[in-house]
């Protein structure tokens, strides 16, 4: 007898419909499985054979053929255990063919047919959902997850048996569980009314979430970089829930999802260690799966001690940074992962960190050079507002003045950004940074005084072809906060001016 169950395979974070073909026929016993499968899955085969002669269906001497299409997807994961146990029980009579219509099986099973969760599930089950299934059996550790998308039934279960008795309609599916985090219970929470003083540095932060753009803080240790930094998330506008739902397609791919039975709200602050490897932050691996850049999606990505990171490990930005998502390509496929985030980097002038405090700075010139030159001028280019974070003077940290808090900063950037928002509704990006060249001219017009003055500007700053775009698109930006309808010349100027840090670090070498 023949048979065929739904499943899924994932690329990135898109799901690949994958069918299970089952065949039980007279000819020599034996258990075959073919269809470009990875080693984990070719092992499924000893899994399912004792789970099932564990609960009751020892499988006949008879000829057994799986197979898993499309065959030119490479199958990898332990989600396909269950569908391959469902097909070869179809196929052999013990499941009537009507109750696995409609029907999308995930889980991995144990010896004891005991199901365990697997990654990516949300993906898949939203992916079955565009299908036109109607019902997706998981494991119940994953029904929290499953549960996220609307207009299909999720039917959890704990074992092999819970879903024989699913699909013979002796009992219903499996209980929701909705597992609150721990980590709602007890939240940090964070705010800009916190940081006394820096208040060029908290406008800078404001301008950057504003318009998205790339942010690079360079100061003396204890200058408040870090905290500055932690609490830019806080003054980001809230997820649509589109967003949220490609974020937590990311995290479901990753196993990182959280176990609060909705989806991710809060945008992501990710911060990894200067010693992080190129797959760590890109992503990549035997099973590719989404790095940090991808983690970061809609949120912050924020590198501490920037100078400190491998060379190489920083220029794997580059790309991302422009374009917007991660490609991967691999022998077994190409894995491409959304990568559209907020890039904030914090850095020491030099390695002991005054410069150019000359009384306390006891770096070399060279030594200077050679630290801040880990930082490529391609690299640089990409980041549109870089200021210098200087130490809080006393007065101001002890000060008793009322700060500004996330709340008041975050509806001016919800304001500047529906601007941009409705003057880019026709357009396929949503945000001043996002303007490609080609468009610049159309939403970054400058009159003759201010062409001559940008003209000026560009010999003396020695600027590249793209950092005089970021600075154009950092006045559209700050034209937006005040509600101008074109850009003024305070606006270049102020842009220009979170390019000094450029002129003054990177470029000592060409003023001398």
């Amino acid at each position: 007898m023949y048979s065929i169950i739904s499943t899924a395979s994932i690329q990135g974070i898109r799901s690949v419909p994958v069918c299970v073909e089952a065949d039980v026929s007279d000819g020599m016993p034996v258990f075959e499985m073919v269809g470009f499968l990875s080693s984990e899955v070719k092992e499924a085969k000893e899994r399912v054979r004792t789970a099932l002669k564990n609960n009751g269906c020892t499988l006949p001497p008879r000829h057994i053929t799986v197979n898993f299409t499309p065959a030119d997807i490479r199958k990898t994961g332990s989600g396909f255990d269950l569908p391959i146990a469902i097909a070869v029980l179809a196929a052999m009579g013990e499941i009537k063919a009507e109750s696995v219509k409609d029907t999308l099986f995930i889980g991995e099973m144990g010896l004891n047919g005991k199901l365990q969760p697997v990654n990516g599930i949300l993906p898949m089950v939203a992916g079955a959902k565009r299908q036109g299934l109607k019902r997706c059996v998981v494991p119940e550790e994953n029904v929290y997850e499953a549960q996220m998308v609307t207009g299909i039934k999720v039917c959890g279960a704990e074992c092999l048996r819970t879903v024989l008795s699913i699909l013979n309609g002796e009992s219903d599916c499996g209980r929701v569980q909705k597992i609150l985090p721990r980590d709602e219970v007890c939240e940090e929470t964070i705010d800009f009314s916190e940081i006394h003083g820096q208040h060029f540095i908290k406008h800078a932060c404001e301008v950057a979430v504003c318009g998205m753009h790339n942010l690079l803080m360079i100061g003396p240790p204890g200058a408040g970089k870090t905290m500055m930094a932690k609490r830019i998330s806080t003054i980001m506008p809230p997820m649509s829930e589109q967003e949220q739902m490609e974020l937590s397609k990311i995290y479901s791919v990753s196993g990182l999802f959280p176990r609060q039975g909705k989806l991710m709200e809060r945008r992501p602050f990710r911060a990894p260690h200067h010693t992080i490897s190129m797959q760590g932050l890109a992503g990549g691996g035997i099973l590719p799966k989404p790095g940090e850049i991808s983690l970061a999606h809609k949120g912050v990505l924020f590198l501490d001690e920037l100078p400190e990171f491998q060379k190489n490990t920083l220029e794997v930005l580059r790309q991302p940074m422009e374009e917007k998502q991660v490609r991967l390509v691999r022998i077994s496929g190409t894995f491409e992962y959304p990568a559209d985030f907020m890039l904030v980097a914090a850095m020491n002038p030099c390695r002991c960190g005054y410069y150019p405090d000359l009384n306390k700075c006891r770096c070399s010139a060279n030594e200077i050079s050679r630290y801040i030159g880990k930082i490529s001028q391609p690299l640089l280019d990409r980041i549109e507002i870089c200021v210098e974070t200087p130490r809080i003077p006393f007065r101001e940290l002890t000060g008793r003045d009322v700060e500004e808090d996330s709340e008041t900063i975050r509806a001016r950037v919800v304001l500047a950004q529906r601007i941009q928002r409705e003057r880019y509704q026709k357009e396929s990006f949503d945000f001043n940074s996002q303007i490609p060249a080609s468009k610049l001219e159309s939403y970054c017009t400058l009159n003759a005084g201010q062409t001559a003055y940008m003209e000026q500007m560009y010999k003396t700053l020695h600027l590249t072809a793209r950092s005089y775009h970021k600075i154009l698109k950092v006045a559209r930006t700050l034209a937006d906060m005040e509600q101008e309808e074109k850009i003024k010349t305070r606006h270049l100027d102020e842009a220009i001016c979170y390019r000094s840090v450029d002129k003054r670090f990177w470029n000592r070498d060409r003023e001398a």
